[in-house]
């Protein structure tokens, strides 16, 4: 009896996990079918665009630091603008963010630098998912139909963000990659926003300081706070695969 109990929490997890994975295993088959059946036109298009995106995530890199402290003299109180545009832009595209977050910290100082590399994390995101679903909205929303798709949004609805939170403290999950995904669940723009801003605050705060500490004396010591965040993220997901989300009948 004990045996059959504690194997039923890991049976619901191995279950959840699964239906996220047959998800987006048939989002990814669906989609491929759908472009199969487009004319030529259309495929070279996508296929333009597909171009376009791979090269831009090869070509842009985040502007070395001489070259964002000459931008910062050019500009003068513009450069809080000119850096928080650049940052949006750059992270809409799968580019890590540690540079443009640890350069805030190095550029305004801690306390200015974490206010610049939050709000822009979090509007970068917001901006992501509405372009995702501008794209793709329509054709994601009529493949939501399957059992895994269904469970799997309504799980979304309910407690989303509390599973983005969680995954935002983990650095070796992708930050543009997160919000693509979540583009195309029915988690509401405003629980993604905070859930990102919340999630992402902890790693934030603890970057910008390291790149406040780069103009000072460099403490690896700082680096024990990035460790502790995967765990505390990961103790957030096991968290979230435990508690019960309420029937949607």
């Amino acid at each position: 009896m004990n045996i059959s109990n504690r194997m039923c929490p890991i049976g619901l997890k191995l279950a959840h996990v699964s239906a996220i994975f047959s998800f987006f295993l048939e989002l990814f088959r669906d989609g491929f079918n759908t472009i199969s059946g487009w004319s030529t036109v259309k495929k070279l298009g996508f296929a333009l665009l597909c171009c376009i995106f791979l090269a831009a995530t090869v070509l842009i890199d985040v502007p070395p630091l001489t070259v964002l402290r000459t931008w910062a003299d050019n500009t003068g109180a513009w450069f809080v603008v000119v850096f928080i545009a650049l940052y949006i832009s750059i992270t809409q595209f799968p580019i890590p963010r540690t540079l443009l977050t640890l350069s805030s910290g190095i550029l305004f100082g801690p306390l200015v630098g974490i206010i610049i590399a939050l709000l822009s994390t979090t509007a970068s995101a917001m901006l992501s998912l509405l372009i995702i679903r501008s794209i793709l909205g329509d054709w994601a929303r009529s493949q939501l139909t399957s059992p895994n798709a269904v469970r799997v949004n309504h799980h979304i609805e309910q407690r989303g963000w509390f599973a983005i939170a969680s995954l935002r403290m983990i650095a070796a999950v992708p930050f543009s990659l997160l919000n693509y995904v979540a583009g195309m669940t029915n988690i509401s723009l405003t629980s993604f926003g905070l859930a990102t801003c919340i999630g992402s605050a902890p790693g934030t705060i603890v970057t910008v300081f390291i790149g406040n500490g780069l103009t000072q004396t460099y403490d690896a010591m700082l680096l024990i706070p990035t460790i502790c965040l995967a765990i505390l993220g990961l103790c957030g997901l096991i968290i979230d695969s435990r508690l019960l989300v309420k029937s949607s009948t």
